[in-house]
């Protein structure tokens, strides 16, 4: 039996978790407050900031795990990069979790590797960001170095833009960098996740591209697969691979790319589940978490099924404790729908609360009139 130490508790980690246990595995779930959705199905659960150094070194020392599973980017990645040196090992590697908690660094990588990135620039000041946006080209995207679900990101369309999308963006970062970047604004026709598997013995799988819609900077709904040419795909995963290789290590990453009309661009990168691939709960007969599970302990993969799937998110629209939902009875009442709510404790507006799934034909409408069924109160 595997002990698995996973930091970060939110919805993604509850699937992870369930997947986990399903193997045998002994899970420690870890977040900043108590009763996160991890924490709910896990055999014991640490309240703590990971990125307070002190209870992170003293969980690790505490559980001694064998696998160390971050699900969020604001950990104190320095203490993994020290206790990988020590014989601890972190999925997919120190050095991932490292790279991918700051947009910068993982975008430096992607650059160095020759990858396809939209022009963007670095800026520690209002004043340098209307230079560099300036230097791009209006619109620009404005995005923390370090955030999570899109918080921060806006879209500055002139100059006039610039202060209140540098205010929006430390308002949303995490962790202590006072860092945005700019990026030049993409006319793409549809964004993709491509789920890229690193297997120990090291082949490289990947799920159907999945298409989804942001608003505000975090995901709204998605659906798999997505139409593309096979050229594109074979782009994209071209792309993945190359990235996820000199990051190392296994388990499942979730590759974003931009697609227009006449090319691929990596967007972003993260080293675990991604939140658009929730729709692979019900598109796939091994979904997303069930994949990283098995990637990071090392158990084949047989070949990944996919059949016509969309999800779509429920979210609240005030703060509060103690939610209630209503409309779940009507939402399943549909063939082929499922929901999944996620059990935290509390709300706040546009907080991702539940998520419906629906597979077959017609999966991405049925999702949506689903989710728009289900209201949360408080």
């Amino acid at each position: 039996m595997k002990k698995i130490l996973l930091l970060g508790s939110g919805e993604l980690g509850k699937e992870f978790v369930i997947s986990a246990k399903r193997l045998g595995c002994h899970v420690i779930a870890c977040d900043s407050y108590a009763g996160a959705p991890a924490m709910q199905v896990a055999d014991e659960f640490c309240v703590f900031s990971m990125l307070d150094e002190a209870p992170l070194r003293a969980a690790i020392a505490k559980y001694q795990p064998d696998l160390i599973v971050p699900e969020i980017e604001a950990i104190r990645t320095e203490v993994l990069l020290d206790v990988e040196k020590q014989g601890f090992e972190v999925i997919p590697s120190a050095r991932a979790a490292n790279l991918t908690m700051n947009r910068d660094r993982i975008r430096d990588v992607a650059v160095g590797l020759g990858v396809r990135t939209a022009k963007f620039s670095y800026a520690e000041s209002a004043e340098e960001l209307m230079a560099r946006a300036t230097e791009i080209g209006f619109p620009v995207v404005i995005k923390p170095v370090m955030s999570s679900s899109g918080k921060g990101q806006s879209v500055a369309k002139t100059a006039a833009d610039i202060q209140a999308s540098w205010d929006y963006a430390c308002a949303g970062m995490r962790g202590d960098r006072q860092k945005v970047i700019a990026e030049e604004f993409i006319h793409f026709e549809f964004e993709i996740t491509l789920l890229t598997v690193r297997q120990r013995h090291g082949q490289t799988l990947f799920c159907p591209p999945i298409g989804h819609v942001q608003e505000r900077g975090d995901y709204q709904y998605s659906w798999q697969p997505q139409g593309m040419k096979p050229e594109q795909i074979q782009a994209a995963q071209d792309m993945a691979e190359k990235v996820t290789t000199d990051l190392g290590g296994a388990g499942l990453f979730g590759v974003e790319f931009f697609v227009t009309k006449d090319e691929v661009i990596f967007s972003e990168l993260s080293p675990r589940p991604h939140d658009t691939g929730m729709v692979t709960l019900i598109s796939q007969n091994l979904s997303e978490f069930d994949l990283h599970a098995r990637a990071v302990l090392g158990l084949p993969i047989p070949v990944i099924e996919c059949v016509e799937g969309a999800s779509a998110v429920v979210l609240a629209d005030k703060e509060g404790k103690d939610p209630k939902f209503t409309g779940v009875e009507a939402a399943l009442s549909e063939p082929g729908v499922d929901v999944r709510i996620f059990g935290k404790p509390t709300t706040r507006p546009y907080r991702r609360m539940a998520v419906a799934l629906a597979k077959g034909p017609g999966a991405l409408e049925r999702a949506r009139n689903a989710a728009a069924q289900i209201h949360v109160l408080v």
